[in-house]
């Protein structure tokens, strides 16, 4: 175990990403994604951000864990909390959660950005913060899979500014990261994970397919680096309870 533990982390420090295949099941996956598609709170909630084309994608963003809701109990788990522990080295809480709802021949692209060049103005002094992407359906170029370029995190922060209603990493430093990282499509089926670091740099393209990308994103934070900014946009640090395999799977289940 302390093997595997040291290799994943040996891997997310050299390439700013790792790709847990099967995280979650087939049947889990399936009964979030009914329960999302039914959430009318979701729906609601949901607000839309254009590309610098104009192409629109939803997303829904949450900060607190006040239920036992399927979200909850995925940022909760062992599987994904907990290795986002051991990769990051530190205790770690929930820092926010969202759904991306990117919809066929609708869904447009998010610019090359890193997570922490958004969380620095929020008060964290320092990039060891993570989130964790789980694709609800499945993704694939085609439908505008995340795109990120190997070891770009170790460029550190980025200038970012306005593209549309998205905030973009500098251009020209993007330019030059691709001439010298390779850049990685993932392509996810459903209950894959892919674990980043806040400064690697990444995007997705605009879903031109018939098909949707839904996916569910925890963002978490290390103890250690808890905000400055008392009340800002995401929580400061409160211990995270994890919950069991079992726990999770119950309550994924019984929501569907």
């Amino acid at each position: 175990m302390l093997e595997v533990q040291s290799s994943l982390k040996r891997d997310f420090d050299r390439d700013g990403y790792i790709m847990c295949r099967s995280l979650f099941d087939t049947e889990e996956m399936k009964a979030l994604l009914a329960f999302a598609r039914g959430d009318r709170q979701l729906a609601s909630e949901a607000y839309v951000r254009r590309d610098a084309t104009g192409g629109e994608s939803r997303l829904a963003v949450r900060n607190d864990l006040a239920d036992d809701s399927p979200y909850t109990a995925i940022v909760r788990s062992h599987r994904v909390a907990g290795t986002m522990s051991i990769l990051l080295g530190d205790e770690i809480y929930h820092y926010h959660h969202k759904m991306m709802l990117k919809e066929p021949r609708v869904g447009g692209a998010w610019e090359w950005h890193q997570d922490y060049g958004y969380w620095y103005s929020n008060g964290c002094l320092y990039p060891d913060m993570a989130s964790c992407l789980i694709a609800v359906d499945r993704a694939t170029k085609e439908n505008g899979c995340l795109q990120v370029l190997r070891g770009s995190h170790r460029m550190g922060r980025i200038d970012h500014a306005t593209t549309g209603d998205q905030k973009g990493a500098d251009p020209t430093r993007v330019a030059e990261a691709m001439k010298r990282h390779e850049l990685v499509y993932c392509e996810m089926q459903p209950g894959d994970a892919l674990f980043f670091h806040g400064n690697l740099l990444h995007c997705s393209s605009r879903n031109d397919s018939e098909n949707p990308r839904w996916s569910l994103i925890c963002c978490y934070n290390t103890r250690h680096n808890d905000p400055y900014i008392a009340n800002g946009r995401h929580p400061n640090y409160s211990p995270l309870e994890l919950w069991s395999d079992q726990h999770v799977r119950q309550s994924i289940l019984h929501h569907a």
